[in-house]
């Protein structure tokens, strides 16, 4: 009951709490700035904050910020308050103070907080928090906003000069350039402002939004809506203003700006940051008035009048004249004297002889832009092309003939130009002097600045510095990459090369004395395939000789030493005092050299590595400075060749000494016991496998291990071949050569095996065993290698090179078939030793060639088609093969008839000797192979029946032509039918069937003959209605033809059909027949009776049964109608 009743208790608590909590809300309300806020550095942040829902609405609320880092987020830092003037912390107080950061109030419940510049650390979480006034908390009290700074990206530039000069009525083009690479996203807004002179505020002339909205503004807003001014956006960066007839209202300064907007999260538009360019001074002057109707006025005018090197020159030419639309001008542009370019009356361009180059190299452009304007480009400009220029006009009188003759020449006045060294940031640094050993690298730096095309860079020399001495190129290194050395440095170890963007080098291997002098580096800067800006720097190059160098020299007191010793080790430096780098090193046994430590020029010291042994103490002295090396507590680990290595550090540039004497330190070790032994001499054949044992036989330590070099001596010089440390890793020293490795077996042994051995592998092999033991400290030591040599001969085994068949063979093949030569060897050596070369020989029957080689496969694996006089086509149809590593194959694709004659394979053994020459080793030659090649095997035949016929002058008659055999499927035949006359001896061709399928008449009786090709073999032409003198002799003659693959269509058979004698009489008359004609019929007939006989039993027999088998299905009846007979054709037919 209690449970019960407590449970009814905690229900209604609860009940009642639920109700207040969601009868009423939380009346205070802090609101600031929505975030992040995207800002850039160096510019001002504001955050507005307010607060709403106190009971005292009217009452001022106090305000403080604090800030949080993103490294330390639970770190809030004091910023600022309305109410503490202490409030701030010492990283923001003196900022407060200067009233860099402040903190207003708008209205008594809002406040702005304001940075006036932004720094990098101002990055962070910002929080704005009120005061509570009253006794109760009833609400949230602070709000935060994130911050995010970012750098300063826009970049607005105007390549245009201060000064700009034009004429009253003319035209001005301005570009600008206005970029971010801000990764937020973000609208640009630009606009061209034009400050008048007297006025205090500078007036827009156009302007782009942020939205791409484009308006003019309201002094030019008429000339805007009459066409006369522009504003265009070229690509993504590039805006373009345009001025038709200039006013000269427009004098004055004009510049662009840009402003580039981001949007806030609650969607508002800020400005982060504004940039505008440089401003440019615009003169207008008034046009002058002409005089008289026959008189120039000439002017000359140009945008820029201070140009630098590689910027555009346009030079404006304006000719009034008083009906101009109806004269002839000419007009040129000279600088002082010289003629740069001249307009003739036709508008035919001539340009001078001293810039006919610039003119074909495209950096002389000349035309007539209007009815008086006239334009000269000339882009890069050089130097030398500042001056006085001048335009000069003559009117242009034209004659009867065309011709044209010069009226009164009008010059302008002179248009000052100056044209100095690019000032635009492009520019090349190099170090003044350069001081280097004989013997050493010399390496000359240009550093490049401020450039925005692609580079070249040409390095060139003279020995001295007088300006009457010219440079010689040394390399050059185009804006593609290319490099090409000059002239007598081809020889030289010399480079170009661009380590950096910024950077070039020139690098001289092995300098002398020679090759000092002046260096100069000229780099030039191109766009779009042409050169804008070209600079150039020298420095002097002085080539010491060895014996003047700085001096390094390394000295100990005890070289050799026990464990546990110290080693006291001194380096002296003697010369110049220079940035001097000293690094000491350590080569061990066995091993390259280790650093040490390293001392820079600058004071730095880098240990590399673990060197806890050592200790380094510098003294400087009058004319040295001693740079001591302390070991102490030698150890193993710290025998070896000590070297002090020395450097000069100049201009950025470390230049290498020579280092000094090296100094051995012994660490003294015990007694080597250990004893390897190797058979002294081994004798193998050549490809075959080669295995020398070296085995350790002494008495091992408990902790010896054991370190294993191969040496390969041939010619008083050992060569490592492949070692092994005392880990047991191998390392190959020709990592080319896979056939050498060592293997280690128990005892330990240490086995060197050569694989398919080699005559190069001839010589001494030596066995160097290397004991390692652990010192006290648990370190490795060597002890004295041990080794054993053994001697290898290898010998050649016997050459018995021979091929398989050395007979004469004969061989026949049907053109167009695949014919295959073989050539075997059936003894001779092989292996990876030895090669072959093989030749296939050709001897053209009855024709004068003569064991000429059609193809060669030689022993290094090249295959070439020599040049003679085989068979044309022959070589292109050869295919070399060899299927086994014994047979050499020759495949001719495709015979031909004139393939036929004499084919022979001759074979040669190479091997290389020890100095990798190739040595021929045997050779031999297999029996000649007869090769015969027939277009097809004639074996046409004619059915040749000898039949006599007697038929009347109503009765048509056929002469058959039955081919019996042909030679070739393929064949082709020509069908010619023969008459001869019983009185005459002539035989006439009365029809002829071409191969083609074209039917010729012969006898000229086109509508008396028929012709029929019921079968592919037979042929048949039948002769309606003959008379009498149609009696005679008739027979066939059929010629066979067959393609060719060299001669295309050739006939390759003839043969004729039997005899048909032909008897024609007229209608009425008795004919006496043979009487052997009279038997053939008799023949004929009686075998007929006979079969009709038995088919009509045979058919009786058949009904009969039919009748008794009752309800059984008849089969198929026999009757002519359903089933017809195939008749046989007869004899006559």
């Amino acid at each position: 009951m209690w449970c019960y009743l407590r449970s009814c208790w905690r229900t209604s608590w609860l009940f009642c709490l639920g109700i207040l909590l969601h009868s009423g809300e939380a009346k205070v309300h802090t609101e600031a700035q929505p975030g992040p806020l995207y800002r850039v550095l160096g510019t001002s942040l504001s955050i507005s904050c307010n607060v709403s829902g106190f009971a005292s609405a009217d009452a001022q609320k106090e305000f403080e910020f604090r800030f949080t880092g993103p490294a330390k987020k639970t770190l809030e830092i004091n910023i600022i308050s309305t109410s503490d003037e202490n409030f701030a912390y010492a990283m923001y107080n003196q900022r407060v103070i200067r009233k860099e950061i402040t903190l207003k109030h708008v209205s008594p419940n809002s406040v702005l907080f304001e940075i006036q510049s932004l720094q990098k650390g101002d990055e962070g979480e910002y929080d704005c928090s009120v005061v509570n006034s009253e006794s109760a908390y009833d609400g949230t009290y602070n709000a935060k906003t994130l911050v995010k700074v970012i750098d300063n990206s826009l970049s607005v530039s105007s390549p245009v000069s201060t000064s700009l000069s034009y004429t009253e009525g003319g035209a001005l083009t301005l570009t600008c350039r206005a970029s971010s690479n801000t990764i937020q996203h973000t609208h640009l807004s630009f606009a061209w402002y034009l400050h008048k002179d007297g006025e205090d505020d500078a007036q827009p002339i156009m302007s782009l939004d942020r939205d791409f909205t484009l308006s003019p503004g309201q002094e030019f807003e008429g000339r805007y809506h009459a066409g006369l001014i522009r504003l265009d956006k070229m690509g993504e960066a590039t805006y373009r203003l345009n001025m038709a007839q200039l006013e000269l209202s427009d004098q004055g300064r004009i510049y662009c700006s840009a402003q580039e907007w981001i949007q806030d999260p609650d969607h508002s538009w800020y400005i982060i940051t504004q940039k505008d360019a440089e401003e440019a001074t615009i003169i207008v002057k008034a046009r002058e008035v002409v005089p008289d109707t026959s008189s120039l006025v000439v002017r000359i005018s140009t945008q820029q009048t201070a140009l630098q090197e590689g910027q555009e020159l346009s030079l404006s030419c304006n000719v009034d004249t008083h009906d101009q639309e109806k004269r002839f001008l000419s007009v040129a542009w000279l600088r002082g004297s010289v003629e740069l370019a001249r307009i003739g009356p036709t508008g035919v361009l001539s340009v001078g002889p001293e810039y006919s180059g610039r003119e074909k190299g495209g950096e002389l452009r000349a035309a007539r832009t209007g009815g008086r304007d006239y334009c000269l480009i000339l882009q890069p400009v050089r130097t030398e092309d500042q001056g006085e220029y001048f335009c000069r006009a003559w009117p242009q009188d034209r004659g009867p003939d065309g011709a044209f003759t010069h009226g009164a020449a009008q010059t302008s006045s002179p248009q000052l130009v100056s044209i100095s060294a690019t000032e635009s940031g492009f520019s090349i640094e190099m170090q003044n002097s350069v001081n280097v050993n004989e013997g050493g690298r010399l390496k000359l730096t240009c550093k490049v600045d401020g450039v925005q095309g692609q580079l070249s860079v040409s390095w060139q020399h003279k020995l001295t510095s007088t300006s009457t001495t010219w440079f010689n190129n040394i390399i050059s290194l185009s804006q593609e990459g290319v490099m090409e050395i000059e002239g007598s440095f081809r020889s030289r170890k010399v480079r170009a090369t661009r380590p950096a963007t910024d950077t070039f080098m020139l690098e001289l291997d092995e300098v002398t004395p020679s090759d000092s002098g002046v260096y100069q580096c000229s780099v030039s800067e191109w766009k779009t395939n042409s050169k804008t800006h070209s600079q150039s720097q020298t420095t002097t190059v002085t080539v010491a000789p060895a014996e003047s160098s700085v001096k390094v020299k390394l000295i100990s007191r005890n070289t050799r030493v026990t464990v546990g010793e110290n080693v006291e080790l001194l380096c002296l430096v003697r010369g110049p005092r220079v940035p001097i780098t000293l690094i000491w090193s350590l080569q061990r046994v066995a091993s390259t050299v280790d650093n040490i430590v390293t001392l820079s020029w600058n004071g730095e010291i880098s240990w590399s590595g673990d060197q806890h042994g050592y200790q380094m103490k510098v003294e400087n002295r009058v004319n040295e400075v001693a740079h001591y090396l302390l070991v102490n507590g030698a150890s193993h680990r710290e025998a070896g060749i000590y070297q002090c290595r020395a450097s000069v550090f100049f201009e950025n540039v470390h230049k290498k000494l020579s280092p000094s004497n090296p100094v051995a330190v012994m660490v003294q070790n015990p007694v080597s016991k250990l004893i390897l032994t190797s058979p002294s001499a081994l004798t193998r054949n050549i490809n075959s496998d080669v295995d020398i044992k070296c085995s350790v036989i002494s008495e091992p330590s408990a902790s010896s291990r054991y370190a294993v070099t191969w040496l390969h001596r041939q010619w008083a010089e050992n060569k490592t071949i492949v070692s092994s440390d005392r880990d047991a890793l191998t390392t190959q020293a020709e990592l080319s050569n896979r056939r050498i490795s060592m293997w280690r077996t128990r005892g330990p042994s240490f086995e060197l095996t050569i694989r398919q051995a080699q005559i190069s592998d001839n010589g001494s092999y030596i066995c160097e065993v290397v004991e390692w033991l652990q010192d006290p400290r648990g370190n490795w030591y060597q002890l004295s290698p041990v080794s054993k040599i053994t001697q290898l001969e290898l010998i050649e085994p016997d050459n018995n090179l021979q091929l398989d068949v050395k007979e004469q063979q004969q061989l026949i093949a049907k053109e167009g078939d695949e014919v295959e030569l073989k050539c075997n060897i059936i003894s001779g050596a092989f292996g990876p030793s030895v090669f072959y070369k093989v030749a296939w020989l050709y001897t053209g029957r009855g024709s004068l060639i003569t064991k000429a080689p059609v193809v060669e496969l030689d022993h290094t694996g090249l295959l070439r088609y020599p040049k003679n006089q085989a068979p044309k086509g022959l070589q292109g149809r050869l295919r070399l093969s060899r299927p086994t590593q014994s047979s050499f194959y020759l495949v001719i694709q495709r015979a031909h008839e004139e393939d036929r004659g004499s084919y022979q394979c001759q074979v040669e053994q190479y091997q290389l000797d020890h100095e990798g020459h190739w040595q021929q080793k045997a050779a031999d030659s297999a029996g000649p192979i007869m090769l015969t090649v027939n277009v097809a095997e004639k074996n046409l035949s004619i059915v040749k029946d000898e039949v006599e016929l007697n038929v009347s002058s109503s009765q048509d008659f056929p002469v058959p032509c039955h081919i019996a055999r042909q030679s070739s499927s393929e064949s082709k035949f020509q069908v010619t039918w023969i008459w001869q006359k019983e009185t005459e001896t002539k035989q006439r061709p009365i029809f002829v069937w071409h191969r083609n399928g074209t039917l010729q008449d012969r006898l000229g009786e086109g509508e008396q003959l028929r012709f029929s090709h019921p079968l592919p073999n037979q042929f048949s032409v039948t002769v309606l209605k003959p008379g009498p003198e149609n009696s005679g002799l008739y027979f066939c003659e059929v010629e066979e033809w067959l393609p060719s693959l060299s001669h295309g269509w050739r006939m390759v058979a003839v043969d004729t059909s039997g005899h048909l004698t032909v008897n024609v009489h007229s209608e009425g008359e008795a004919v006496s027949e043979p009487q052997c004609q009279s038997g053939t019929w008799i023949g004929i007939l009686l075998p007929f009776v006979i079969c009709s006989l038995l088919v009509i039993f045979l058919l009786v027999l058949k009904i009969y049964r039919t009748k008794d088998s009752g309800g059984k299905e008849s089969g198929q009846s026999l009757w002519a109608e359903e089933h017809p007979l195939n008749t046989k054709p007869s004899a006559e037919d």
